[in-house]
């Protein structure tokens, strides 16, 4: 999140006007209210399993900032068909795996039990699909022989920083040119 934020300077088509959460700690929140950036949250949790009045909520407070583009960054919450379609073709998500291999959790863990030789993150539009939408991009890392997940996590991390910021700003830029 901080990458994309920190991105969105110059001649950048897209600037943050917020960032939401579903969790009052997440360290994003203190990051963006120190670059200027509006922030909000919408706890999850009571709602329970009432997927829709959360995604109602979090809507409201979209809407309230009408972005053009929503960038999920660790937002770990899989969204319904309604949330998606409201925003379809104007919201994207990095993954951590080079899609479409590794859908879902545990990307790394799973890369290296595969006996992969590589691994890498994707950037990749929103769908209700999980994890299938159009892709932007992809970047790649070499799977070391004594590679755990977290060392691997740790790599991938470092090429999400420079894919996310590279593929929001050709995202926006068609998003600019088809309007």
């Amino acid at each position: 999140m901080v990458s994309l934020l920190e991105s969105m300077t110059g001649d950048h088509p897209a600037r943050p006007c917020l960032v939401l959460s579903n969790n009052s700690d997440a360290g994003g929140l203190d990051k963006a209210k120190r670059q200027g950036v509006a922030t909000a949250v919408v706890d999850h949790r009571p709602f329970g399993s009432d997927r829709a009045a959360f995604e109602k909520k979090l809507n409201e407070a979209l809407e309230r900032y009408q972005p053009d583009i929503v960038c999920l960054a660790g937002f770990m919450r899989v969204l319904t068909e309604e949330f998606i379609s409201k925003w379809e073709g104007r919201m994207i998500n990095i993954h951590p795996s080079l899609l479409p291999k590794y859908r879902g959790l545990k990307t790394h863990a799973r890369a290296i039990e595969a006996g992969d030789k590589v691994a890498g993150c994707s950037v990749h539009e929103v769908t209700v699909e999980l994890d299938e939408g159009p892709m932007l991009g992809q970047r790649t890392v070499p799977i070391l022989e004594n590679d755990t997940a977290e060392l691997l996590a740790e790599r991938v991390l470092a090429e999400e920083h420079i894919l996310y910021p590279a593929m929001l700003r050709k995202f926006a830029d068609r998003l600019v040119s088809d309007a």
